[in-house]
């Protein structure tokens, strides 16, 4: 491979220019909206011509669906611990202090104004992220606790990232993980909840 095929770390050219619109993208999406960017100023805002953003992308619909779209580390099979919601949470706080237009941000912000955003968010939740979590889940409701889950962890993120409420701005990462922790695993794993609340009230034998 010759140095004008790569870049730094080995990225190729083409895989260096994706990214660069896709953080030009969010960015934009971030700012303006669904609605209001335009393929020009998302070219413009990463530093290349316009029809570099249409060679890789097509459509501005098409460039909204790769930057706003986000993954979950895949479930791990069985019940999930108190823990593991623990860690959920964390996860989430970290994902969103991680940089402030990640996917995941841009696509809720965008959904709050766009109906055409908002179709996506839904299409999206319910095709990509709710059924490896619903996987996990050893009950039969489980992709509506999924789904409940997501949506008790998105409506956190939102009041503490987007609307910026203070109760929850101003709130300590501990004390929301020590509030919210258990009422996800209450909501994700029932027996493993159950089976924990029993062994601890468990009357001890008499001597």
């Amino acid at each position: 491979m010759s140095g004008a095929e790569a870049t730094e770390g080995g990225e190729r050219k083409g895989q260096r220019t994706r990214r660069q619109i896709l953080e030009a993208a969010r960015a934009e999406f971030a700012q303006v909206g669904y609605d209001r960017a335009t393929i020009r100023g998302i070219a413009a805002r990463a530093g290349i011509d316009k029809s570099s953003v249409v060679k890789y992308f097509g459509t501005k619909q098409n460039l909204f669906r790769e930057a706003a779209t986000w993954s979950i580390p895949k479930a791990d099979t069985g019940s999930v611990a108190l823990r593991s919601a623990d860690d959920m949470v964390r996860g989430m706080f970290n994902a969103w202090s991680a940089a402030p237009n990640t996917p995941m941000a841009v696509l809720l912000r965008t959904s709050m104004t766009s109906a055409e955003a908002a179709e996506i968010l839904r299409d999206h939740l319910s095709s990509q992220v709710i059924p490896p979590f619903a996987a996990a889940i050893d009950e039969p409701d489980g992709r509506l606790r999924a789904a409940l889950a997501g949506a008790m962890l998105m409506g956190i993120a939102s009041q503490r990232y987007l609307l910026g409420i203070p109760d929850v701005t101003g709130a300590d990462e501990d004390a929301i993980v020590k509030i919210v922790g258990p009422a996800i695993a209450a909501i994700i794993d029932p027996r493993g909840v159950a089976e924990q609340r029993a062994a601890t009230t468990k009357p001890s034998s008499a001597e």
